[in-house]
C-alpha cells in the first residue's frame, strides 16, 4: 500500500501557482522583491519552487485583493492576520451577529460533510434542503451563502480542490434538474435571456442561480454555459432573438477583461438588447462602467425583470445590471 504524500510537503512551480491562485508570474516575482513574500525555494533546475503553505497564503491574499485590499497592506502579513481579515470581510457581508451565528451553524453542517468526504451525505442533505425550501429559497438561503463560505474556506487552505469540485457538481446537478422540472408552459413571457460568461470566466454556478430565478419568473432562458467568446455571444443573441444577455463574473476576473469585454459586447449588440452582468468581480463595483447599473443581490433580479417588462422595447437601453451571484 502506498502512503499518500503529505500535501504540505508538496511544492509547485511558478506556472502551477499562477494557475492555482490566479496571481500572475510577474506579480509573484515583484512581490518577492518588494515585500519578501512569497519566498520560494529552488528545484534541481534552479527554478522557483513554492511550498503549499505559501500557496495557501497566496489564495487568501488574492481573495482579499478581490475584495478591495491593496497588495501593500496584505502581501507581507502573516497567515493569522490574513485569516482574521478574511473572517471580518465574511462577517460584514453576512449581516448581524445573531443571524451570522445561526446561518453559519446551518451552513457548517454542509461544509463538515464535504470535508469528511461524505459525497452521498452532502448530496442527500442538499436535495432535502431543495425539497423543503423550494428552488428560490434554496438558492437565496443555501446556495449563495454556502458558495461564498466554501470559497472562503478553500482560500484559507481548509478545503481541498476536489472537495470544492464535488460541491460544485452536486449543486449544479440539483439546479439543472430543478430548472428542467419547471413546466415549459410557465416559461413563455419576456424577457428571453441568453446566459453565458466571457472566455476568461470558468465558474458557472452564478449563471445557474440566475437562470433558476429567471425561469421561476417565467422568463425564457438560453444557456451557452461558460467561456463564450464575445463575438459569439453577440451572434448567439441575434440568432436566438433574445431580449437580454446575462453574464456572470466571479471575483477572479481581471478588471480589464470585465470592462473591455462589456464595451466590446455593447458595441456588437443592437440597442434593444439589454446586457445584465452579475457576480463579485471587483471591476463592477470599483468603477462606473458606461450604461451599467449595479444591483446588490440576487433579490434584485426580480426588480430587473419587472422593470424590463414595464419598459417599451423601443425605449430599452443597454444597461448592464449587476446581479450578485
Amino acid at each position: 500500500m502506498t502512503i499518500p504524500e503529505d500535501p504540505l510537503h508538496i511544492t509547485l512551480s511558478i506556472a502551477a501557482v499562477e494557475r492555482d491562485t490566479g496571481i500572475g508570474k510577474d506579480t509573484l516575482r515583484v512581490w518577492e522583491r518588494r515585500y519578501g513574500f512569497p519566498m520560494p525555494g529552488r528545484d534541481a533546475n534552479d527554478e522557483r519552487s513554492y511550498p503549499m503553505a505559501q500557496v495557501q497564503q497566496l489564495r487568501v491574499i488574492k481573495r482579499l485583493m478581490d475584495q478591495g485590499h491593496r497588495p501593500g497592506r496584505v502581501v507581507a502579513q502573516p497567515m493569522a492576520v490574513l485569516q482574521q481579515l478574511s473572517r471580518a470581510e465574511a462577517s460584514v457581508q453576512a449581516g448581524s451577529e445573531a443571524q451570522v451565528t445561526q446561518e453559519h451553524a446551518e451552513l457548517q453542517a454542509y461544509l463538515t460533510l464535504l470535508q469528511s468526504q461524505d459525497a452521498e451525505g452532502i448530496r442527500l442533505a442538499l436535495h432535502q434542503a431543495l425539497s423543503t425550501m423550494g428552488l428560490q429559497g434554496f438558492i437565496t438561503d443555501v446556495v449563495a451563502p454556502l458558495t461564498y463560505l466554501i470559497g472562503e474556506t478553500w482560500a484559507q487552505g481548509d478545503l481541498a480542490v476536489h472537495q470544492e469540485h464535488l460541491y460544485t457538481e452536486c449543486i449544479s446537478t440539483l439546479m439543472r434538474q430543478a430548472i428542467a422540472a419547471i413546466p415549459s408552459a410557465a416559461q413563455t413571457t419576456a424577457p428571453k435571456v441568453l446566459l453565458t460568461t466571457f472566455p476568461q470566466e470558468v465558474h458557472g454556478l452564478g449563471l445557474l442561480m440566475v437562470e433558476s430565478l429567471l425561469a421561476l419568473q417565467g422568463c425564457r432562458c438560453v444557456s451557452l454555459g461558460t467561456q463564450t467568446p464575445v463575438r459569439d455571444i453577440a451572434q448567439a443573441a441575434l440568432a436566438h432573438q433574445v431580449d437580454v444577455v446575462a453574464l456572470s463574473f466571479s471575483a477572479s476576473m481581471k478588471p480589464n477583461h470585465v470592462v473591455d469585454g462589456l464595451a466590446e459586447l455593447n458595441a456588437l449588440l443592437p440597442n434593444d438588447v439589454a446586457v445584465w452582468a452579475g457576480g463579485s468581480a471587483s471591476a463592477l463595483r470599483r468603477r462606473q462602467i458606461e450604461r451599467v447599473l449595479v444591483l446588490s443581490d440576487l433579490a434584485s433580479i426580480s426588480e430587473a425583470v419587472d422593470q424590463h417588462r414595464r419598459t417599451p422595447k423601443s425605449d430599452a437601453n443597454k444597461a448592464a445590471l449587476v446581479l450578485a451571484a
